[in-house]
């Protein structure tokens, strides 16, 4: 998979920025610019966003290599190197949705805070942060099943974490 240099110092810029925000307050979840974009997911007027395919497909990769890793992870036998193994997935599959999904502006300010989940997770299952490993595999579960809440994929059955 061919990804953009400048696309993933990007992706990975807003999840380092949305983890050091979360750690200096406990009621946030995720990075603000400004008051104009939102602080917490939510509906659109009582619906779900609307995705494109590019964005469907990344986020099933995701939940897939998510699906696959969890029986290792549950009994603890997911060691130091399956773990750089799916951030990786998880980052390049972050990668490709931004560079290729296009959604209309409201529902683009929300995916960017699922998008910040999914990348502070893989920057912990990669080690680097004070948090385990395992917390990143959760942040992950976690932003899959804020996706589904949020967002329109027909068919999403999110991971079982």
């Amino acid at each position: 998979m061919k990804t953009k240099f400048p696309v993933l110092l990007a992706a990975l810029a807003l999840a380092a920025s949305s983890s050091v925000y979360a750690a200096e307050s406990a009621d946030a979840h995720h990075h603000s610019h400004g008051s104009s974009e939102p602080t917490k997911l939510q509906l659109n007027a009582g619906k779900k966003w609307a995705t494109d395919e590019p964005l469907r497909q990344a986020m099933s990769d995701i939940n897939q290599a998510m699906a696959k890793a969890l029986p290792a992870i549950h009994k603890n036998q997911f060691g130091n190197e399956e773990y750089q193994a799916l951030a990786t997935t998880v980052s390049q599959k972050v990668a490709y949705a931004i560079e290729h999904c296009k959604l209309e502006p409201k529902a683009d300010a929300m995916l960017h805070l699922v998008i910040a989940d999914l990348m502070a997770g893989a920057e912990r299952m990669e080690g680097k942060t004070s948090k385990s490993r395992h917390d990143g595999a959760v942040l992950v579960l976690q932003a899959l099943k804020s996706y589904g809440k949020y967002f329109q994929h027909p068919g999403w059955r999110v991971t079982k974490g």
